[in-house]
């Protein structure tokens, strides 16, 4: 899904080196002979520096609690819940939030939970952390004693239910990360916002959800964070290896859909008809030529048609055809300016054919995921820190679509990557997310936990002198 930047000068760093747990340690010698040259970039240059004892303190939390984090990975990828029906997850995150002491509120865009934790060390910034809690509508083919076996209904269809993005992962990490900090609250400045949120891949039939409508039911609001962090499990890199990019990270992600009119007839009298079928393939080809001739293509964009559902027998010309589709790019101007063109192709390329077509752009689109250059700056010794020597990656931009993009519109953000893939498997060749053989290496859980609460520490002033 994601694919690494390989920069021409790998930058140096300063960072604060923390001893590794032996099992983070094992993971690293690993993933050495693992690494590979795509789609993981070079490591970035690191130089080490003198680490305070609040990082080697959070760093013994996490390794004391990397057992429960493993088990709470598991129960959750094993009961896997769609977008909105998260309440099994919800519940389970509730009631640890709680049990920490917690300011918890739940049902906040449906299933999500938004929690506050206020330090004891003074003032600072809000900090909010992200992680999304839903499942895909994947039939798992792992071989795992923890594999989901779940089905559920999604757009009124039954289907079977997978944690096939690793969103379990980010559930559990950020329940870790939440016990760890809350131990430690009298050593923080500020406050931290936990962000437990639902439906992160879309809703159907166009409903608004996940991170729009939880900043809509007031998940940033008293205090407002000042910046915002979230973590993503990859496939293409090796487990426990972290990867960021500054600026642009993810590209926008619109659905469209497009529906073609025309005139049913027997399929031995085309004439006597408009072959809504025909219209629309000439629409879809069409619509390549936006990308291949009437846009800068040193700036990518893709626009996909993915489905083309027309007829019910061989002999008979249908009255409709029904195209749906979805459109990336990494510019606003891009992004309005194709979508017109989507609107204007198709409906004078039908009328052209004595046909009329309608275009829907569905409302819940993401916007493009950007990491704030500012921020992103600022945070990379940490980062490097916990990654380790050879063990922090430059991305290159996705055209995977993130609504952590409306927290980072919001706040100030920075999203980075987790690597998932374990031992002996090259990146480049495992199962990417939204795979059913997607699979996550769990030794490398536990660097989400120190990358999450190092960027806390840094990030608020804590245990500074």
């Amino acid at each position: 899904m994601l694919f690494q930047r390989i920069p021409a000068h790998p930058r140096r760093l300063l960072a604060e080196p923390v001893s590794p747990t032996r099992r983070g340690l094992l993971a690293g010698l690993c993933a050495c002979a693992a690494a590979p040259l795509l789609p993981a970039g070079p490591a970035l240059a690191v130089t080490a520096g003198a680490a305070r004892p609040i990082h080697a303190a959070f760093d013994a939390a996490a390794a004391a609690i990397e057992p429960r984090l493993v088990a709470w990975r598991r129960d959750i990828h094993q009961h896997p819940e769609l977008g909105n029906q998260e309440v099994r997850t919800a519940g389970l995150v509730a009631a640890h939030l709680k049990a920490l002491g917690l300011e918890v509120r739940e049902k906040v865009a449906v299933t999500g939970v938004v929690a506050t934790l206020r330090g004891g060390a003074g003032p600072g910034p809000c900090i909010a952390l992200r992680a999304d809690m839903d499942a895909l509508p994947v039939a798992e083919e792992v071989d795992l004693p923890y594999a989901s076996r779940a089905r559920a209904t999604w757009d009124g269809v039954e289907v079977p239910v997978m944690h096939a993005c690793g969103h379990d992962c980010h559930t559990a990490i950020l329940m870790a990360v939440a016990e760890v900090l809350a131990a430690q609250r009298q050593a923080l400045r500020g406050s931290v916002r936990f962000l437990f949120q639902p439906a992160e891949e879309n809703q159907p039939q166009g409903e608004i959800g996940g991170a729009k409508r939880m900043l809509a039911e007031g998940a940033f609001a008293d205090p407002k964070p000042d910046m915002v962090f979230g973590l993503h499990m990859v496939s293409g890199l090796p487990a426990g290896v972290l990867g960021y990019r500054s600026g642009p990270m993810q590209a926008s992600a619109d659905e469209f859909r497009i529906t073609v009119h025309g005139r049913q007839t027997h399929g031995a009298r085309p004439w006597a008809g408009v072959d809504p079928i025909v219209i629309g393939a000439q629409i879809v080809s069409a619509l390549q030529t936006i990308q291949s001739r009437q846009v800068d293509v040193s700036d990518p964009s893709v626009l996909t048609v993915g489905t083309f559902q027309g007829g019910t027998r061989n002999n008979i010309i249908p009255d409709r055809a029904v195209m749906t589709g979805t459109l990336r790019t990494y510019d606003e101007q891009r992004r309005s300016y194709i979508q017109k063109r989507v609107t204007e192709i198709a409906e004078s390329v039908a009328k052209g054919m004595d046909g009329s077509a309608e275009v829907t752009w569905q409302p819940n689109g993401y916007p493009v995921t950007v990491n704030d250059p500012n921020l992103t700056e600022r945070m990379l010794p940490s980062l490097a820190r916990v990654a380790g020597e050879g063990r922090l990656r430059g991305m290159q931009r996705s055209m995977a679509g993130e609504d952590f993009s409306y927290f980072s519109q919001a706040a100030p953000g920075l999203f980075f990557n987790l690597g998932a893939t374990g031992p002996g498997i090259d990146p480049r060749t495992a199962p990417t997310n939204h795979s059913p053989r997607f699979r996550v290496d769990d030794s490398g859980l536990v660097q989400g936990v120190r990358a999450l609460t190092h960027l806390v520490v840094d990030a608020t002033g804590s245990g500074a002198a």
